[in-house]
This record gives structure tokens, sequence and C-alpha cells, in this order.
């Protein structure tokens, strides 16, 4: 890879929702949500994140990568690519989805994990917009939303599409952010509401509270 020598350019932006099998999913909620529930939930959230993706003007696609055929047939339903992964490793996952979207033609991406609270077509318009204002010519971009403790990374955007390895995992923010900084990128760190993911049971009563989720939770 030589991004340091290529610009920046979001005219063929691809959404990559990244997903892991139903079973077992998001087990840290348990105390909140039975199994049935939690996978009502990541169900709910991956339809309102690829409908969300699809009606923003700026997202030409969106790929939704997964080894669950549950989570593919959704994601279908929704109207997103999908695409079978082999393994459970996120990184792997992002990886297929990249080179799918590279060979499509794809001059940006803009990862969305599919348990983002506030997800919603306005909110990603406007991430979008700050990240394209951070475009500096002749340089590659990584722009991303940290998660609300500032460790995590809930949104990634890169342009070209192979500007920095995906890192995602424990403290990944400053990991994606070393990356763009050896790439010569330039950096650009969003605040957006999409700092709330749904990991952990305070996450849920802090999402409830801002009213962001429809019937399928239950909080308590």
């Amino acid at each position: 890879m030589h991004p340091a020598a290529t610009s920046a350019d979001l005219r063929h932006l691809v959404a990559i929702v990244p997903l892991a099998s139903l079973e077992g999913s998001k087990t840290r909620l348990g105390g909140s949500l039975d199994a049935e529930e939690r996978q009502a939930l990541v169900l709910d959230l991956l339809d309102r994140t690829v409908r969300a993706a699809s009606d923003v003007a700026a997202i030409e696609s969106v790929v939704v990568v997964s080894p669950d055929p549950a989570v593919l047939r959704v994601a279908s339903a929704a109207g997103a690519t999908p695409i079978r992964q082999v393994g459970q490793g996120l990184n792997d996952g992002l990886d297929l989805a990249r080179r799918w979207a590279a060979a499509d033609g794809a001059s940006a991406l803009v990862i969305l994990p599919g348990d983002l609270a506030a997800i919603a077509p306005a909110v990603l318009a406007a991430l979008i917009e700050s990240a394209t204002a951070g475009i500096v010519a002749g340089r590659p971009l990584v722009a991303l939303v940290a998660d609300r403790h500032g460790r995590g990374t809930n949104v990634l955007l890169v342009s070209p599409p192979d500007a920095i390895p995906f890192a995602f995992g424990p403290d990944s923010r400053a990991v994606h952010l070393a990356a763009g900084q050896a790439a010569g990128a330039a950096i650009v760190e969003l605040d957006s509401a999409l700092s709330l993911d749904l990991d952990l049971p305070e996450d849920l009563v802090l999402a409830d509270a801002l009213g962001l989720f429809g019937p399928v939770r239950r909080v308590g």
C-alpha cells in the first residue's frame, strides 16, 4: 500500500456494517435483556443501521459482513449487499468486505458497527460532511468517532479504502489514530451522538433515557 501518495476521495463511499453471529450476541446485556430480547435488539439495530446508511445521499452502497445466515437475510431485506464471512474475527470480516468494496470501485469506506443507538440518516450525513471538511489534498483521510469512554472506535471513515489496517478491539481509537499518522493521513476526530454504543446495561439505560429505543428492549 502507498496511501500517502493518494488524495482522499469520498465520491464513491461504501458503508460496511460488520456483525457477529446472533448466538451469544451481546451477552454483557444479559442483566437487562434475555437471549431472545438481545437477538431482537441486534436485528432491529441492524435494520435501522442499513436503512439509515441507505438514506444518506453521500453513501453509494451498504455492505453487511457476517458469518450468520440469519443476519445476512435481514441485511438483504433491508437493502444491503450481504457478504458471508468465514471465521469470526471482526477485523478479518472487515478486510473481506474491504476487498469486495475496492473491487467494486469504492474510493472510501465508513465502518458502522451495528450497535449504535443514535443511528439515523441526519446523524450520518452530518458526520460525513464534517469528515469531508477535513480532507487535505494529496493525503489520505482517517476520520473516527470514539466511544463515549474515549477508548474504542464507534465509526471509522477511511479514504482510500486501504489507508490503514483495521484494528477494532481494545483501545482501538489510539491504534487507528497512530496508524493514520504513520500513513501521513489527515486525521479528523468527530463529535457525534454515535459515540453511544450498546455494550453494557448502563448503555441501555442511557439510550432509553435519550429516547433512542423502539419497543424491542426491556430495561431493568
